[in-house]
């Protein structure tokens, strides 16, 4: 089978047509792009402010979570903290660090530290939805 497959390969010749010699051809070159690499500016590099000032970047934490929770804690807002799965706890905010809040619970209930990532959200206890 080897030997029909070879023989017929052999053969064909290549038809002259498909081997004709192709006109290679290039865009014309704008004057961007004709200059040195040097001169041209990077597109990552924003042009100079007038007065030679960068911009400053935003900072990375504003604090507005910090100021919430210590306006809360001084004026002692009863507070509804409704968690991922929908239940709902009311309480005083004691104290709160990074990864935790602490609630303190009326009417005889346990106290509770809650971990932020829990949280779906909260609100003041007057404010309901």
């Amino acid at each position: 089978m080897k030997n029909v497959m070879d023989s017929a390969a052999l053969s064909r010749s290549p038809e002259p047509e498909a081997y004709t010699n192709r006109k290679l051809i290039r865009p014309s070159l704008t004057r961007e792009q004709s200059r040195p690499p040097e001169a041209v500016p990077d597109r990552r590099e924003r042009p100079e402010r007038p007065g030679g000032t960068k911009k400053v970047p935003p900072p990375e934490q504003t604090h507005a979570e910090n100021f919430y929770y210590q306006k809360q804690m001084q004026s002692k807002t009863p507070m509804v903290v409704v968690m991922k799965d929908g239940e709902q706890l009311h309480g005083v905010i004691e104290w709160y660090d990074r990864n935790c809040i602490k609630l303190n619970r009326v009417a005889g209930e346990s106290n509770l530290m809650i971990y932020k990532s829990c949280i779906k959200y909260m609100f003041k206890e007057g404010e309901q939805e």
